[in-house]
């Protein structure tokens, strides 16, 4: 079965095509960066015009280099995410899907994370523990199988790529800010600040990071009066993210102690983080997994992915569904769970 996969929850318009003998066949992702950089963030009316203009070049696109003309069903983000972006792709799948008498498949945007590692040749085995970290998520989820998820912990306030666009921009650093701070955070002393590592000291397995934000926009201000932030600017930049993964390790290492996990993945955009991958992979007793850096951000491959393995879900092209807020533990356990590629 061919499975076309849709991406369009937020600024990324990702399109990919798997097949579930052979693998990923084609993929193709148009990023919106330069569109919002200008407002330092994303705005939801131009995200949504993006993909529409984008969304139907790139399935062509990926067809094409695939060499069919038309898949055997469509996955497509239905939520979380920005309604108007999400209904761009939700309507274009159900077209699609009533164009070609193929089923459509509305994925949880958040199971497409957690399932990106099934795109690696190197697959987990449930159960296991998933750490995702994006912009809009910071999770502990322990996964028994497809649909079994139970949230452990997440985050009170900001979610952690949140609070790395925030930190980048109190140091000007433009936006997106996240890739832009590690880069810096290279050349900085990350002992030289000792910010604060949140909640890690408390029970339970939720995170927070607005103290951590308020620490360093307190500091960012004590160098700006006096004129020697941009020598410290480095420095600051590699504090906060030692202390940001401090704060990832040690809520994680915590949760798959209480279920004996030997198995975690990370996924989501700052699972690319590279000091969180090396940290994680040194100090747990297990094994580690991730998804290649090009899947660790929203991509349509991911979808892709999802869909094929709930193939069993699929239906008539009839109902387009797009919800800004969808639990994750709300999600069935399909009756047939569908192939993915195992080799």
């Amino acid at each position: 079965m061919k499975v076309l996969g849709l991406e369009t929850s937020c600024d990324e318009t990702g399109v990919a095509l798997y097949d579930t003998e052979k693998g990923l066949l084609a993929e193709a992702l148009h990023s919106q960066v330069d569109l919002h950089a200008v407002y330092g963030g994303v705005v939801p009316e131009i995200a949504s015009r993006d993909h529409l203009r984008r969304l139907l070049p790139l399935v062509k696109q990926v067809l094409g280099e695939a060499g069919i003309e038309r898949p055997d069903a469509i996955a497509y983000t239905a939520g979380p995410g920005l309604v108007g972006a999400l209904m761009v792709g939700a309507g274009m799948a159900n077209g699609l899907g009533l164009t070609w008498g193929c089923p459509v498949i509305p994925v949880h945007h958040m199971e497409g994370h957690l399932l990106a590692p099934m795109l690696e040749e190197d697959t987990p085995d449930y159960p296991f523990m998933a750490l995702l970290v994006s912009g809009g998520h910071t999770m502990l989820v322990w996964v028994e199988s497809l649909g079994a998820y139970t949230v452990m912990g997440a985050t009170l306030d900001d979610a952690v790529g949140e609070a790395f666009d925030k930190t980048a921009k109190l140091l000007g650093l433009g936006y997106p800010g996240g890739p832009a701070l590690a880069r810096l955070a290279e050349d900085g002393d990350e002992s030289r600040f000792k910010f604060p590592r949140p909640m890690v000291n408390r029970p339970g397995f939720d995170f927070s990071f607005s103290g951590l934000k308020t620490a360093v926009m307190l500091k960012v201000r004590e160098f700006d009066e006096v004129g020697t932030l941009d020598e410290a600017k480095a420095d600051i930049a590699a504090s906060f993210q030692r202390a940001v993964v401090e704060t990832l390790l040690a809520r994680t290492l915590r949760a798959a102690r209480d279920r004996d996990a030997d198995r975690v993945i990370v996924a989501g955009g700052v699972g690319a983080n590279a000091l969180l991958r090396a940290e994680l992979s040194d100090r747990f007793d297990g094994e580690v997994y991730y998804p290649r850096l090009r899947f660790c951000t929203d991509n349509g491959a991911m979808i892709a992915v999802a869909g094929a393995s709930r193939l069993a879900d699929a239906g008539k092209p009839d109902t387009i569904q797009a919800t800004a807020r969808w639990p994750l533990e709300s999600l069935a356990v399909p009756a047939t769970q569908g192939q993915i590629n195992e080799q």
